[in-house]
């Protein structure tokens, strides 16, 4: 897994912004900025709807009041889905990064089989990135949210 202090592995994304398909890489979206990255298992899942993804979306000026450039909410799954999903939230202050193949979750150590409920998937965390290194994170116990949420990670940033 990766650790704080560590730079971030150099992958390839999936990205649909107002309809427009790009595939930034990390360094596109890290390098020269202060990133939040919030993870989780999967789009329109509900702790994921209902309390994770909300709560960046009502906390999206108070990261930009402490210096954050972009907060990215990130999943192991397809562009449209993520943007399909970032409309249907209102998170139009979150960038909606979709991880398809997980190459970025494995490349981290933070993915997870699911089996049945949608294969590999990243685990709930949360990350603090500055110019590419983690300067914090907080990953979530199985079945849990307390440390990845909105709240939790202002503390941090």
């Amino acid at each position: 897994m990766i650790n704080v202090n560590e730079k971030l592995p150099n992958v390839t994304f999936s990205l649909r912004q107002n309809g427009e398909a790009s595939n930034p890489t990390t360094s596109d979206l890290f390098d020269g900025k202060k990133v939040v990255v919030f993870a989780l298992p999967g789009a329109f899942t509900p702790t994921c709807s209902q309390a994770h993804l909300p709560g960046f979306v009502v906390n999206a000026d108070e990261f930009k009041k402490k210096g954050v450039d972009t907060i990215i909410c990130l999943s192991v799954n397809d562009a449209f889905v993520m943007e399909a999903w970032g409309k249907d939230q209102n998170a139009s202050e979150i960038m909606m990064l979709a991880d398809g193949g997980a190459e970025f979750t494995k490349a981290i150590g933070l993915d997870m089989e699911t089996a049945t409920f949608g294969g590999v998937r990243s685990q709930r965390y949360a990350m603090v990135v500055d110019n590419g290194v983690v300067t914090a994170l907080n990953v979530e116990k199985p079945g849990q949210f307390e440390v990845s949420n909105a709240e939790a990670v202002l503390a941090l940033v």
